[in-house]
């Protein structure tokens, strides 16, 4: 599938139903919700720690879960660790805005500019920190055991940077778009939590803020790209976009929607997610900070 077919499918919304034969997730018993014979049915994961397994709690207007909402953070976050893994070691790190000709990710040449290496670097190592938390929230031992294995790009986005740019700014702003809807579906899950729910008020309102945290991470990610591409300005908007996403996980509109065609074959080769976070220590570039205080 050409390059620009994926960016424009990113950006319109399919059937959900894809979705959830790409990922498997109805076989894997992971969170999610799957419409049979037009009804809706609960798939609860298996393994799930005690309080995200719970079907109590949802925003009242998306229906979205915290479970939920974990898991398509979770596969966001792993498509991001490949993304930007093959970046790292595909032949675009060649690219004279990288580590210029003969250069790797850890051997920039005097040709190359160091700086927006290790912008790339650095997210790779951002990203794979996001996985593990939702990775601990939904009590999956290990990311061998995460939903998706295997991502699809479309031929050509590693060996130059016109695309891999463009794929770069297309994922961030579906991530964008996810972390904004997941703040807002928090907060009204906070808002809604009675003295019976099974997450209290303020752990949803601090979910709301962890989201608005790693938010931030995913825009600067976005206008980093930009910086690489050398598109001026690079931070070019007054206020981060939900890219036509409104919820997380349920819906037409929704971020997994979206995200589809990279869990789907017939987009281009496949990228296997445990041979990016297997290497990713030799090329990754870590970085501070932590959690936002309960």
């Amino acid at each position: 599938m050409e390059i620009e077919n994926v960016l424009e499918i990113v950006k319109k919304n399919f059937d959900r139903r894809k979705f959830l034969q790409a990922t498997g997730m109805a076989g894997l018993g992971v969170a999610a919700t799957t419409l049979i014979a037009g009804s809706a049915t609960t798939v609860l994961a298996q393994g799930l720690a005690p309080s995200a397994n719970s079907s109590g709690v949802q925003d009242p207007i998306t229906k979205d879960t915290p479970a939920q909402i974990f898991t398509a953070a979770l596969i966001a976050e792993d498509l991001a660790t490949t993304f930007y893994y093959n970046g790292l070691v595909g032949p675009v790190i060649q690219d004279p805005n990288l580590a210029g000709p003969g250069g790797t990710a850890t051997h920039v040449t005097s040709s190359g500019n160091v700086g927006n290496v290790d912008y790339l670097r650095a997210a790779l190592a951002e990203e794979i920190v996001h996985a593990d938390l939702f990775r601990a929230l939904l009590g999956i031992s290990g990311p061998a055991n995460d939903p998706v294995q295997t991502f699809y790009f479309p031929a050509g986005v590693f060996d130059t940077l016109d695309p891999f740019i463009a794929t770069l700014e297309a994922l961030e702003n579906a991530f964008i778009g996810a972390y904004l809807n997941a703040t807002v579906e928090f907060s009204r899950m906070a808002a809604a939590a009675g003295k019976n729910s099974d997450y209290p008020s303020w752990e949803l309102s601090y979910y709301a803020e962890v989201a608005a945290a790693i938010l931030g991470v995913e825009s600067e990610h976005r206008v980093l790209g930009r910086v690489i591409s050398n598109t001026n300005p690079a931070n070019n908007r007054n206020y981060e976009l939900v890219d036509g996403i409104f919820s997380v996980y349920n819906g037409s509109h929704s971020a997994v929607v979206a995200l589809t065609p990279f869990l789907t074959a017939s987009t281009g080769p496949a990228y296997s997610f445990a041979d990016a976070i297997a290497n990713a220590p030799s090329v990754q570039q870590r970085v501070s900070g932590s959690l936002p205080p309960k």
